[in-house]
């Protein structure tokens, strides 16, 4: 067979992914296919996920990989009833494709006749058994729990719906000279901006994208993040030197809404971007470690501790509801050893 293929998420949507080496003859006729479209991340053409493109590609059966008609009704009023209790988008697209999972796996059987026992066999048959990680199972189960709270007529005991046992899993920390090497890894103001930002502010992805020029306060130098996770405001500080870069690049590039917008003017810069530029940074410093943009805030996070700085203060500036998160940088911390 000259291809292969699979099925992939491309902007939250199913697509086909088609892999072959590349032909001119193949290329053409991949692009004769409606609604073929090239992903330059992924380097690979995909197409809309439709049974005539599964039959084509022996994708297996469509009707197999769908939930029944009333497992769709209930998604739907599962995002709606999030949808009005403020939930995170994000949020709401996992839950929504977690609980899509487990539905899926009993399509053939009410809702309302889904039992506890149904949740233990779903992770033996379904999360076990392909191998899934446990932060997946635990999505799953945060989703499963919320579901069945919104449900009237169910035979699930919510609170009798065990989580799996949690990896004790150490944070990813670079070293300072490893952040210099990626801070200056770049020659494009705006891409050395938000790394610095990152990492200066212990930001998450999120909140540097949410960031606003009105939420730089130059004369008390701080930052003010609004609603972050959890819907909660905090500031944190801002020093000199990145004030001093935030102005250049302003002067250079004069954002509208955010402050860092894509090539669309006043909409957010893109998340998989951002994630790339880290990429490209990475490699024009040579370093091998597979970091990835939350690295930069477990790193901000251990130096400060490093460098003496409170625990609680600590706590306060990535905005951690518990102490008992904050307190994992102590065992990544060289202050400590």
């Amino acid at each position: 067979m000259p291809w292969a293929a699979k099925l992939i998420k491309q902007n939250s949507e199913n697509r086909i992914a088609v892999y072959f080496q590349k032909n001119q003859d193949l290329i053409a006729r991949i692009k004769q296919i409606e609604g073929a479209r090239w992903s330059q991340q992924k380097t690979v053409w995909h197409i809309p996920d439709t049974i005539e493109n599964r039959e084509r590609f022996n994708i297996e059966s469509l009707a197999n990989s769908l939930p029944s008609m009333e497992a769709i009704e209930q998604i739907e009023k599962f995002k709606q009833w999030m949808r009005s209790k403020r939930y995170r988008q994000s949020t709401i697209d996992t839950y929504s494709e977690a609980l899509k999972s487990f539905l899926v796996f009993y399509r053939e059987k009410p809702v309302a006749e889904i039992n506890n026992e149904d949740v233990i066999i779903f992770n033996n048959d379904y999360i076990l058994k392909k191998k899934l990680s446990a932060s997946y199972q635990n999505q799953t189960v945060n989703a499963i729990k919320l579901f069945f709270r919104t449900v009237r007529e169910t035979k699930i005991e919510v609170d009798k719906i065990h989580r799996p046992k949690r990896a004790k899993l150490l944070p990813n920390v670079l070293s300072k000279e490893e952040i210099k090497l990626i801070l200056n890894a770049h020659n494009n103001i705006k891409h050395k901006m938000m790394l610095s930002l990152i990492y200066s502010c212990g930001l998450r992805c999120s909140e540097l994208l949410a960031l606003q020029p009105a939420h730089i306060d130059s004369l008390r130098n701080i930052v003010l993040l609004k609603n972050s996770k959890g819907k909660k405001d905090r500031i944190v500080p801002l020093s000199s030197k990145i004030l001093e870069m935030l102005r250049d690049y302003y002067k250079v590039y004069k954002p509208k809404t955010y402050l860092f917008e894509g090539q669309t003017i006043g909409l957010q810069y893109d998340a998989r971007s951002l994630q790339l530029i880290l990429k490209q940074a990475l490699q024009k410093s040579e370093i091998t470690k597979p970091a990835t943009l939350h690295w930069l805030r477990h790193s901000y996070a251990t130096h400060l501790l490093e460098s003496g700085t409170d625990l609680r203060y600590i706590q306060e500036l990535l905005g951690h509801n518990s102490s008992k998160t904050t307190e994992i940088y102590t065992h990544v911390s060289t202050k400590s050893i």
